[in-house]
């Protein structure tokens, strides 16, 4: 199992337009294309304005395929316009599970649906 970590830094006092927006379009997009949100984040201590969140998926093959359904929504075409401009940077991690954690993970996925 992968664990996809995006971080975003905001512009500073964006984070609640950024919620705003995502609450309201984005969201619901991901939910229909991405299979297990781990966890939505924003940091309380250290880097200030930025946005953490993380998707489970079984394999890179899994997520290639989630990813590009996502990309290919006009819902999800239309709601990035909304959001670019408040995104200072991005940055992304593909985290492989340890092998002793897979199972920990698919419970807690299981358990969340």
């Amino acid at each position: 199992m992968y664990v996809e970590e995006r971080m975003y830094v905001l512009q500073p006092g964006k984070a609640p337009e950024y919620f705003k927006h995502y609450e309201a379009e984005g969201m619901a997009v991901q939910l229909k294309h991405l299979p297990n949100l781990v966890g939505y984040y924003v940091t309380e201590v250290g880097p200030q304005n930025m946005v953490v969140h993380m998707w489970g998926y079984d394999d890179l093959n899994q997520r290639e395929r989630c990813r590009a359904a996502m990309q290919a929504d006009p819902a999800w075409q239309a709601y990035l316009p909304k959001v670019r401009p408040l995104i200072v940077s991005q940055d992304t991690r593909l985290l492989k599970c340890a092998p002793f954690f897979v199972e920990r993970l698919k419970k807690m996925l299981a358990a969340a649906k």
